[in-house]
C-alpha cells in the first residue's frame, strides 16, 4: 500500500571530506535528492512509499535504484534512461563553514521527466501528494510538474510542498520566485525555512506563515529554523518547538527528514492537518525536529535517519 507518492529529483550528494593543501576537495558520494530524503524518513517509520523521477542507465542511476529498493521505497514509478546522466550535486564549505552547492545538471536525469512517463496509478493509490521546487528549474519537468499537482488535486489528494531554495540551479531568480510561489499555491501542508520565507516575503518566519495561511490558502505551515527548531501554525494555533541538543558532522537532508517525518506524525494522528490542536502541532514538530537534528549526526540524507525509538527516546 502507497501512503504517500513524491515527484523529483533522486541523485548523487557528493559531499567534502577533507581539503587538500591547494583546496581540491576529497568527496564522499550518497544517495540524495529532497524528494527521496523525505520519502525515506516516512518509509523508516511505517507507511508505503513511492517516487516518481527519472535516473540515468549509469552506474549512480542504478545504485540509486538499489539503495530506494533497499529502504523500501516502491521505484516502480522511476524511468531510467540513455540519454542524459544522473544528476550529481556537490557539497563544499566556505570559509565559515556553511554549505555551498554545485550541480551538473545541464541537463540532469530528473529535469527531463514528461508528464506522460508519469505513473498515474500511484498518485490514485496514495493519500498525499509531495513535491518540491527542483522539478520546476526546467523544461520538461516543471510541466509534468504542474500537470501532476493539478491531478492529485482532482484526486483530492493531501498536498505538501517543500520550496528548498537552490539558488545555483535557477537562471532567473524572478522567475524562481514565482515558481516557489505558485508551489506555495497549490499546497495544503508546507514546510518552509526562515532563509525562504526571507527570500519570498522579506518578514519574519511568524509572518510568514500568517501570509501563507491567509494568502495562500495552507492548512498547515511549518516554517524551519535551523537549530533553533521550528515554528507550526494553523487556523487553531500555533506552537514552537526545540531541536536537542545534537553535534553535527553534515546538515545534507535535514530540512527533508524534518517534512517526511513531520508529514509521518500527521498520518499517525489521523487528523486533517487544519484541525490539529497547538498540542498536536507540537507533538508534530517535536518529533520532526528532534529526528532531522539526529540525522546530522551522520553523513548523508537517506543513510543518517534516526530509527523511530532513538527519536522518541530523546524527546521523551
Amino acid at each position: 500500500m502507497i501512503d504517500v507518492v513524491a515527484l523529483g529529483e533522486l541523485l548523487i550528494d557528493f559531499a567534502t571530506v577533507s581539503t587538500d593543501a591547494d583546496g581540491y576537495p576529497t568527496m564522499a558520494a550518497h544517495p540524495g535528492g529532497a524528494p527521496a530524503n523525505f520519502l525515506a524518513a516516512l518509509t523508516k517509520y511505517g507507511f508505503g512509499t513511492a517516487l516518481l523521477g527519472k535516473v540515468g542507465t549509469d552506474t549512480f542511476g542504478k545504485l540509486l535504484l538499489g539503495t530506494l529498493a533497499q529502504a523500501g521505497i516502491e521505484t516502480k514509478g522511476l524511468v531510467s534512461t540513455d540519454d542524459v546522466f544522473t544528476t550529481l550535486a556537490f557539497v563544499t564549505f566556505d570559509e565559515s563553514g556553511d554549505r555551498e552547492f554545485a550541480f551538473s545538471r545541464k541537463p540532469g536525469a530528473d529535469t527531463c521527466i514528461c508528464f506522460e512517463e508519469l505513473d498515474l496509478s500511484l498518485i490514485d493509490e496514495a493519500k498525499v501528494f509531495h513535491f518540491g521546487t527542483l522539478s520546476l528549474t526546467d523544461e520538461p519537468a516543471r510541466t509534468a510538474t504542474q500537470k501532476a499537482v493539478a491531478y492529485a488535486k482532482s484526486k483530492g489528494k493531501l498536498i505538501t510542498y517543500d520550496p528548498n531554495l537552490r539558488k545555483p540551479l535557477w537562471k532567473d531568480m524572478e522567475v524562481c520566485k514565482q515558481q516557489l510561489l505558485w508551489g506555495l499555491s497549490q499546497a495544503d501542508v508546507v514546510k518552509i525555512s526562515d532563509e525562504e520565507v526571507e527570500f519570498l516575503f522579506g518578514c519574519t518566519p511568524e509572518e510568514g506563515a500568517d501570509k501563507l495561511l491567509q494568502e495562500f490558502g495552507v492548512c498547515l505551515a511549518m516554517v524551519t529554523l535551523g537549530p533553533s527548531g521550528a515554528y507550526l501554525k494553523n487556523k487553531n494555533g500555533s506552537t514552537y518547538v526545540k531541536c536537542p541538543k545534537v553535534s553535527p558532522i553534515d546538515t545534507t537532508g535535514a530540512g527533508d527528514i524534518f517534512g517526511g517525518s513531520a508529514v509521518s506524525r500527521l498520518l499517525k494522528l489521523g487528523v486533517h492537518p487544519a484541525e490539529l490542536t497547538p498540542e498536536q502541532m507540537y507533538a508534530v514538530g517535536s518529533f520532526a525536529s528532534a529526528a532531522a537534528s539526529l540525522s546530522t549526526e551522520a553523513s548523508g540524507g537517506i543513510p543518517s535517519i534516526p530509527a523511530e525509538e532513538k527519536v522518541l527516546e530523546v524527546i521523551q
